[in-house]
């Protein structure tokens, strides 16, 4: 029987080779970025709809994510965040308009394909959805069973994989916690450790949900730093929803606004202010007000 923690020895120390780790990781993030090259995401006249007579969750969206840029996405409850990112992936039905990722249309996948594409892209989500009872380096390693043998996927995991887990771990600042159960780790941790899994996809972009709304306000910003300098030292754009307005301001190059579906704010962080993306959410002010 093979046991729930396949890897229980730690290879050869492997020195740091990024200067983003975790020493720097309450730093700022550095001027705004600037995208280069054609976006790698592209959304266009998105609408959806859950049923033919439902009101449309999503109204004729436009999106675009470049290599290497953070874009925040605001919006109350209901807006549409959480339907734009299953979108992204093939878990919501196109109802008009087009969603292409590395120039192909998500709406044309099937089987292989959408299994593929769904490899491609890394997820980071609010609850971590980590395997408690698990090390945190086998956690990581799950992250790699997309390109898997059959080996692997029944604990045995190839040399290689191991090396990058732990240089994945590294990087986000908790290889001293590779062999310990994942729900000994705080919070703030295990969102790292969420971070460093969908890394070890190799992704083309990555989708985070809602990735800080149950840690602490310093745990945030070191999180949201992390997710920011990823995208930029590996030039993976790096789609974060949000619901505080100064971290979408500090922690993102672009935001985009939805308010009952539509798009009512797109723009450049260092273009706006708390004051002007609060118009996002000034319609659940108003039916408090009511």
């Amino acid at each position: 029987m093979t046991s729930p923690n396949p890897v229980l020895t730690r290879p050869a120390p492997i020195p740091a080779t990024s200067a983003s780790s975790a020493s720097s990781a309450g730093a700022a993030a550095g001027p705004a970025h600037t995208p280069l090259g054609p976006p790698r995401v592209r959304v266009r006249e998105l609408s959806v709809r859950y049923a033919p007579d439902a009101p449309l969750v999503l109204d004729r969206v436009d999106l675009e994510l470049h290599p290497g840029e953070t874009v925040g996405l605001l919006g109350s409850s209901g807006s549409g965040k959480s339907t734009l990112m299953k979108s992204l992936t093939g878990f919501t039905p196109i109802t008009s308009g087009t969603v292409t990722i590395d120039g192909a249309d998500v709406a044309d996948l099937t089987g292989r394909g959408l299994r593929q594409l769904r490899s491609n892209i890394g997820q980071v989500f609010q609850q971590f959805n980590l395997i408690g009872r698990l090390s945190v380096l086998t956690n990581v390693l799950l992250g790699s069973l997309h390109h898997a043998g059959p080996l692997n996927r029944f604990g045995t995991f190839r040399a290689a994989d191991r090396q990058r887990a732990y240089e994945l771990l590294e990087r986000v600042g908790i290889a001293d916690k590779a062999l310990d159960e994942a729900r000994q780790l705080s919070g703030g941790q295990q969102q790292r450790v969420a971070i460093a899994r969908a890394l070890m996809q190799k992704p083309r972009c990555i989708l985070a949900d809602e990735p800080v709304a149950s840690l602490d306000p310093r745990t945030s910003h070191t999180v949201l730093h992390l997710l920011q300098s990823i995208a930029r030292d590996e030039q993976v754009p790096v789609l974060v929803s949000l619901h505080v307005l100064p971290l979408a301001l500090e922690h993102s190059d672009r935001v985009i606004g939805l308010r009952e579906g539509r798009v009512l704010i797109r723009g450049r962080t260092a273009d706006m202010d708390a004051e002007a993306l609060s118009a996002v959410y000034d319609h659940d002010h108003e039916e408090e007000r009511a």
